[in-house]
């Protein structure tokens, strides 16, 4: 049975003997003498410890929701630690404690508290933060006690500690023997042995010596078991200073992170172990940090004492250093040693004009001003309180050439010693943008040290084609070589022409000039390096259509000390071209070219003509042609055409319309407002009002011009019209019909005939509405013309109703002092949606 009981696994025997109170030592063939000393859980991490405020349910509470321990007080049947229930007003306030203390119930205050403590740990990231403290920021909520790492041979065997023998050869046994409080320990048939003021070395030495001499046929191997506790002490600023109970293996970094680590006015520099009232050696924890030293990591024994005095001397690191931090410097310290513990510089760092900020000896801060790639400068003494900053360098690079623009690949290139433009770019194809101008690049170089530039020109194609080409420009470092398209030039320029301006420092010119007229790309140039008249016309993209070359002028701005006028020069473009230097003028600053067009010169109009002619479609027309000329060109009208109906439309009109409806828009608006304002304002009205306005924002101005096409086509003098570009001419066929519109009981179309009155049309219609204005009924006739009837209408025939007439019955708005304002209104929107109705019908 025993050997059975020795089968099973080491837990199912625990269960056994200890349901049949068996000690389970006394069956396995070992002892295990006194009693083990068990480690007890300490204090728990410093982010434990205090209030979780990173839970977004918790962040709003208040400190008294919270017992010491920082566990929530949340559960109401929990109230042992209020006071008696038996009162009611403490009940009644522990609840209101309790429904405070409820996450539910934090409101958006506390949020909004939250955010700000949000940004405030945002903030703290970017300042400086004292090195080696976020150590122990996350260290773990108990400290476990060394237990399975190999024991050194020179660890002093104490009370407490567990002596594991096993014995082989002649008989096998086990022992577990705890070494007691008189240092002794009871080995099973030698009795007791002393192991006081031993090593482990030492021990395993002594008990084989005596297994050796005592127990005949016997060998025996020696280990340590579970380890004894000790009792420590830490002490000075510690984040929780007390006595603790440590692995008897632990040292001094184990017994910081047992108490929860170094608060921020402890040193990191010099922790002390002081063993009986002895300092037996110190600890430097950059030494661990920075180097992987953890020699001065001393072994703890029973009583011991660590101590933190507080924090020492700081400096602070800022700038271009790689773990810039505040540090805690010995007296010896110097630049050179702080820079270390930042781990060096940055490889932007400019050391040359590095500073030191410091208080002097009157408590007054100043600056010192340290070059840090000299011996003197990193000898400097650091002082409590410096602050280093490591400037750093600039990011402009000092041998590079920039290429930007039209090109396919921009950025910094390498200059190096006789590299031109043909070394930049393979080939045309391959390194710009097909719509490169190939005529006009410039380099912009500097040309002095203060950062002036001066602006070269060249000709791309000429530089890549043929590299023996004066275009093929040597460079220089820093250059600026920059590209253009076709298509725009202003942005690239901008910045150019801004850097000339400025660096026109006492009166003396810009070095720019303009060229306007007929050239592709008119506007204001840099002056370039001998610059003529020819290489701004390149510059500007050359001559547009329609130049006049046999003369253009050159206005230039001539100062003397005491007088300023301005002269005008009249050349030969031909000449210019052609490179005379007579006309070839070389370019002065603030220079003006004018190139003129050709006499009687226009770009190309263009009309159209839609509906009932012969030939409808679109035409070129010169200046000062006319509608009839076109009409004849257009085949005449057919046979079906409705003159009378016809619409034409200008786009200068419909501007002019489009302006006209903002500015009744607006003063309608202000209308509104003011009547608002009266007393006797009607209100039933209101809504139509808004109705009206909306039409009004929402109609679309078709820019119709009002002609008489009839008279037109049977070639009336007087009524024709000379055509502008853009010019159209819709001629609908004969339409028999009147529409009745507005404010009637039916709006509809009827078919025309001949004799009916205007009043039995809106007969038809049904009559007026009861929001009627019938004082200002008016017709729209097909041309576009509106006819108002005579005041006296409903004695008689008034006006004469013709085919494709429209009549309009307006809302009476009630403003009896802009009537005018709402007619016209009415008129833009019924007029617009008349002639869209009749161009939609072709």
């Amino acid at each position: 049975m025993i050997e059975q009981f020795k089968s099973l696994p080491a837990a199912e025997q625990q269960r056994l003997a200890k349901q049949y109170g068996i000690d389970i030592s006394t069956i396995s063939g070992s002892q295990k003498t006194g009693n083990p000393l068990d480690n007890p859980t300490v204090v728990e991490s410093r982010s434990l410890n205090q209030k979780n405020m990173t839970d977004k349910n918790l962040s709003g509470l208040d400190d008294d929701c919270f017992r010491d321990d920082g566990t929530l007080i949340s559960d109401r049947s929990d109230r042992s630690d209020r006071s008696d229930r038996s009162d009611r007003n403490t009940l009644n306030k522990n609840n209101l404690i309790y429904d405070k203390c409820d996450p539910n119930n934090i409101d958006k205050e506390s949020l909004k508290t939250e955010a700000q403590t949000a940004q405030q740990e945002e903030d703290k990231k970017t300042k400086l933060m004292h090195f080696g403290y976020d150590l122990f920021a996350g260290a773990p909520s108990t400290f476990a006690p060394v237990s399975d790492a190999p024991v050194p041979s020179e660890y002093m065997v104490g009370p407490g500690d567990i002596i594991k023998i096993q014995l082989y050869g002649k008989e096998s046994n086990n022992y577990q023997l705890t070494v007691g409080r008189n240092g002794a320990i009871q080995f099973p048939n030698l009795g007791p042995i002393s192991l006081v003021g031993m090593s482990f070395s030492e021990v395993k030495a002594l008990l084989k010596n005596k297994v050796a001499k005592s127990m005949i046929g016997q060998n025996v191997t020696v280990t340590m078991g579970e380890l004894r506790s000790i009792r420590i002490f830490v002490a000075g600023d510690a984040y929780k200073p007390g006595s603790y109970t440590v692995s008897s293996l632990s040292t001094i970094m184990q017994a910081l992170f047992v108490s929860g680590g170094i608060s921020e006015i402890g040193t990191l520099r010099n922790i002390q172990l002081k063993r009986k009232g002895k300092t037996i050696g110190t600890f430097d924890v950059y030494d661990l940090l920075m180097k992987g030293d953890a020699s001065g990591d001393l072994r703890l024994q029973s009583g011991d004492v660590v101590f933190i005095p507080p924090l020492g001397k700081t400096v602070s690191v800022s700038g271009e250093v790689n773990r810039p931090a505040i540090y805690e410097v010995k007296a010896t310290n110097t630049v050179k040693d702080v820079i270390a513990m930042a781990n060096g510089m940055k490889p932007g760092a400019y050391p040359k004009l590095s500073t030191i900020e410091r208080y002097d000896d009157n408590a007054v801060k100043t600056i010192v001003s340290i070059n840090l790639n000299k011996e003197d400068g990193l000898n400097t003494k650091v002082r409590n309180g410096d602050v280093l900053n490591v400037k750093a360098a600039t990011d402009r690079i000092d041998n590079a050439i920039t290429v930007f623009g039209s090109v396919i690949r921009p950025g910094s290139y390498e200059w190096v010693k006789g590299i031109k433009v043909s070394d930049l770019f393979s080939s045309i194809w391959s390194d710009f943008t097909l719509t490169t101008d190939l005529d006009y690049a410039l380099v912009v170089r500097e040309s002095n040290k203060r950062g002036d530039i001066e602006v070269l020109q060249f000709n791309l194609g000429n530089a890549i084609n043929d590299s023996g080409s004066i275009d093929n420009l040597a460079l220089q470092p820093r250059d600026k070589i920059v590209v253009f398209d076709y298509q725009d030039r202003e942005t690239l320029l901008t910045p150019i022409l801004n850097k000339l301006a400025n660096q026109s420092r006492f009166g003396d010119a810009k070095a720019v000039f303009e060229i306007q007229g007929n050239v592709r790309f008119p506007g204001t140039y840099p002056l370039t390096q001998q610059g003529k008249i020819e290489d701004a016309l390149v510059a500007a993209g050359g001559l547009s259509e329609g130049a006049y070359t046999l003369s253009a002028e050159l206005t230039r701005q001539v100062q003397t000390k005491n007088s300023f006028h301005i002269e005008h020069h009249q050349f030969n473009l031909n000449d210019v071209m052609s490179n005379k230097p007579q006309a070839n003028l070389q370019l002065q600053s603030r220079d003006i070219l004018t190139v003129r067009a050709l006499p009687n010169w226009q770009e190309t109009r263009w009309v159209k003509i839609a509906g009932e002619v012969k030939f409808p479609g679109s035409y070129a027309v010169q200046a000062h042609e006319t509608m009839s000329d076109v009409l004849k060109r257009a085949g005449g009208l057919t046979n079906s055409a409705a003159p009378k109906s016809a619409v034409f439309l200008r786009e200068s009109v419909k501007e002019a319309e489009i302006r006209e409806v903002k500015t009744l828009s607006d003063n309608l608006r202000r209308e509104i407002a003011a009547k608002a304002l009266t007393k006797d304002t009607p209100t039933g009205n209101f809504a139509d009002t808004q109705l009206m306005l909306k039409e009004l924002e929402n109609v679309e101005p078709v820019g119709r011009l009002v002609i008489d096409l009839a008279s037109i086509s049977n070639g009336v003098q007087g009524s024709d019209i000379e055509l502008e570009n853009g010019d159209e001419l819709y001629v609908p066929t004969l339409n028999n019909s009147v529409t009745i519109m507005g404010q009637v009981q039916h709006p509809s179309t009827h078919l025309f005939k001949k004799g009916t009155s205007f009043e039995q049309y809106l007969a038809k219609a049904g009559g007026a509405r009861k929001r009627a204005d019938e004082d200002r009924v008016y017709v729209l006739r097909a041309d576009g013309s509106v006819v108002m009837p005579d005041s006296s209408w409903f004695s008689g025939p008034s006006v004469v109703i013709e085919p494709a007439d429209s009549i309009i019955m307006p809302l009476d708005t009630e403003y009896k002092d802009n009537l005018s304002l709402w007619s016209q209104v009415t008129t833009i929107i019924y007029n617009s949606a008349i002639a869209l109705a009749t161009i939609s019908k072709l």
